[in-house]
């Protein structure tokens, strides 16, 4: 075992572009200033603002019609209580079943 520890170092020697005096890759030399990602980044990156525009404002619908049906479910639970009436499982009012059946309303949500 002590052997092989002993060879880890004539493994490790310098990389191609190490040496000062011949290099085997010669280095890039390019201004920083002029390398851009081009018209091809430009692209990717205005599709993935655009994407990112579109999510926030679908989510913000989404958050704002299931605050708008808390809002209306809390309305009618209060007219109920005020009535003093409790309404049967079986027996839901027009805009409970708007309400419940969101998922089903064919109408679209602006």
């Amino acid at each position: 075992m002590i052997w092989l520890s002993s060879l880890a170092p004539l493994t490790v020697g310098p990389g191609p572009v190490d040496d000062p005096g011949d290099p085997l890759i010669p280095p890039i030399e390019v201004d920083p200033n002029l390398v851009t990602p081009g018209i091809a980044g430009f692209i990717a990156i205005a599709l993935v603002t655009i994407a990112a525009i579109l999510l926030v404002i679908d989510m913000s619908r989404r958050v704002r019609r299931v605050r708008y049906r808390g809002e209306v479910r809390e309305q009618l639970e209060a007219e109920r209580a005020e009535a003093g009436l409790s309404a049967p499982d079986g027996a839901a009012s027009a805009a409970e079943r708007r309400v419940d059946g969101d998922e089903q309303d064919p109408r679209p949500v602006a």
